[in-house]
């Protein structure tokens, strides 16, 4: 496989950020399947592909995630072009059929407490893809804490109470002015151990 090239790398992780504010330029709804369609491929557990996004364009959607957040998580919220709910199936396991279809998963994941261990892990890959793929894209994202997520699943998971929230994500073309100077990143010995 070959390396990718500076500019790429760059762009993915050395000198992306995470914003806080976007510009005026929009993010269509082919912008999204773009993104969902470059994200799939990356890999999860069993292909189990638990994670379940809720693109907030309108502004009825915006503004009822934001009252969900925090005051500052608010405001980014409603100023975003789009902010992203990076949500868990903890039934998961109904699609492995269609997903994993080498040999029957489900009793794999017939314990509940197994399920959400699996579907929390591997919805936070997702979300990871997600980043990774908008950045490859020439998006810029946000990803952040800052909410009440039993209030953000009551609002749009009410239904299916098998899927809650695990983080949420800005999305749109960053304006330079809202981030800060970039923070430190330690050398691999800090953090590593080699065994």
């Amino acid at each position: 496989m070959a390396i990718i090239d500076d500019a790429a790398l760059d762009q993915i992780f050395r000198t992306a950020r995470s914003y806080n504010g976007y510009t005026d330029q929009p993010v269509s709804t082919e912008d999204l399947h773009a993104i969902w369609d470059l994200m799939k491929w990356g890999p999860t557990a069993t292909n189990q592909l638990p994670a379940r996004f809720v693109w907030c364009a309108s502004d009825a959607a915006k503004e009822k995630l934001a009252v969900c957040c925090s005051d500052s998580n608010a405001d980014k919220v409603r100023k975003a072009p789009v902010t992203v709910i990076i949500a868990m199936d903890r039934d998961f396991h109904h699609y492995l059929p269609e997903l994993f279809p080498h040999v029957d998963a489900r009793p794999w994941f017939a314990k509940e407490e197994v399920r959400a261990e699996s579907a929390f892990r591997n919805s936070t890959l997702q979300g990871a893809y997600f980043l990774i793929a908008a950045r490859a894209l020439g998006f810029d994202t946000g990803p952040m804490s800052g909410f009440d997520g039993k209030a953000v699943d009551a609002a749009f998971f009410a239904d299916t109470p098998n899927v809650t929230t695990n983080f949420i994500a800005t999305l749109g073309h960053g304006d330079p002015s809202t981030v800060y100077g970039r923070l430190p990143r330690p050398a691999f010995e800090k953090f590593n151990t080699l065994a």
